[in-house]
């Protein structure tokens, strides 16, 4: 069924497995579901959310089940999902940890691939892309699944979605940490994520994706030339353009949907859903063409947008936007941090959330990004210890659903 721009919504949250004891990860997603299922399978239904696996064998994805239209209950459903999870993993030891990077894995000595279901296309991966490195093994996100009806309304929705996807992880970034020590990114998920796919580079782009604004178009210039590069790697044919698309927004013509990549996940379910909700009230400001017209969002180029993004992995909400033409999309006159735009959009379109995810984002605002916090927390001293110390509180602000104070 296809649905109008803004009907419904999909949400998709990542997290680690972790030992309670020392935080290292462990690979025991599969375990995890014979507990709650009885077998291993990729997939489980519980409700209104469904859990399963992903690529890693330490990484458990929980999502919406279907399409739903009411974005306040999920930060309880999702809740309720997580506190089920760690009554199941405690018995052995275990915890789901948030935030978008593990601060102290080894990807080369410590990545074990999923090897149930799927277990073919993930290993084709690996065989093209040598999945045991941060970037592969080592990344958590939030995915936002917006849909659009036809071709008019995927223009809008992809024309807006291109334009808010740089400063993104101004609001969301939460990896700041690798190999024990500060990465000089506080998105260092994104760093890694323009790089991935770097054998066949087609595949992610520029992380912006391309001014194509309508079905035929998109074929054309995206899927067309992934499945040329992909063909001499996927002899068995195995591989879906869908999937192999990696840019920061894909854009799946097979259910209708768009889907956002660049956003970190975050210490609670509350502030992951309070993330999305604003999104896509901005994204709404940006359709109805009240900041600007939908020729002038069409007409910016992926490098232009891809130079702020760049930027923003690196600082976050510091960083300062010294583009004039990007800063009048949002009023502004003169030179801002990413921190004032996105104070700026929520002066105008806060009191349209609600009053609970209100409060997250005027947290997030008033104390900055998680990557902010992580490193005010850990005061210079990555010493396993005190990292440990630090992740472990990351851990209780999960299952307690509160937001990390430094």
């Amino acid at each position: 069924m296809a649905y109008h721009l803004f009907e419904v919504f999909g949400i998709e949250l990542e997290y680690m497995l972790v030992n309670k004891s020392d935080l290292k990860i462990n690979p025991g997603v599969d375990q995890l579901f014979i507990a709650k299922n009885g077998s291993i399978t990729s997939d489980i239904e519980n409700g209104k959310i469904e859990w399963s696996n992903e690529l890693v064998a330490h990484v458990v994805e929980l999502k919406t089940n279907g399409p739903t239209k009411n974005l306040s209950e999920l930060d309880a459903l999702f809740l309720e999902n997580i506190k089920e999870i760690n009554s199941y993993l405690e018995k052995r030891g275990i915890c789901l940890l948030p935030s978008a990077s593990h601060p102290l894995m080894d990807p080369h000595t410590e990545t074990k691939l999923w090897q149930h279901d799927n277990n073919e296309i993930y290993s084709l991966y690996n065989k093209i892309f040598d999945c045991n490195g941060h970037g592969w093994s080592n990344v958590q996100s939030m995915h936002i699944n917006l849909p659009f009806f036809n071709d008019a309304e995927f223009e809008k929705l992809h024309a807006a979605i291109r334009i808010l996807l740089p400063i993104i992880p101004g609001l969301s970034a939460s990896s700041p940490v690798l190999d024990g020590k500060f990465t000089g990114f506080k998105d260092m998920r994104m760093e890694y994520y323009k790089t991935n796919q770097k054998e066949i580079p087609h595949m992610t782009g520029k992380v912006i994706p391309e001014q194509v604004f309508n079905k035929a178009d998109y074929h054309r210039v995206i899927f067309q030339p992934i499945t040329s590069a992909i063909k001499s790697f996927d002899t068995e044919n195995i591989l879906d353009h869908h999937f192999l698309n990696s840019r920061g927004a894909i854009s799946r013509f097979d259910r209708n949907a768009i889907e956002i990549r660049v956003i970190d996940i975050q210490e609670n379910p509350s502030a992951d859903i309070a993330i999305a909700a604003f999104i896509i009230e901005v994204l709404k400001l940006l359709v109805s063409e009240e900041l600007v017209s939908l020729e002038d969002q069409k007409s910016w180029h992926e490098d232009q947008l891809f130079d702020i993004f760049n930027d923003v992995i690196k600082s976050a909400e510091t960083t300062l936007i010294i583009d004039k033409k990007y800063l009048a999309i949002f009023d502004l006159q003169k030179d801002a941090d990413v921190k004032k735009i996105w104070k700026n959009l929520y002066a105008r379109i806060g009191e349209k959330l609600d009053k609970n995810h209100q409060k997250h984002i005027e947290f997030l605002l008033q104390n900055g990004s998680l990557s902010t916090r992580i490193l005010k927390a850990l005061r210079n001293d990555f010493s396993t210890e005190n990292i440990q110390k630090v992740y472990a509180k990351l851990a209780d602000c999960l299952q307690d659903n509160r937001m990390f104070r430094p």
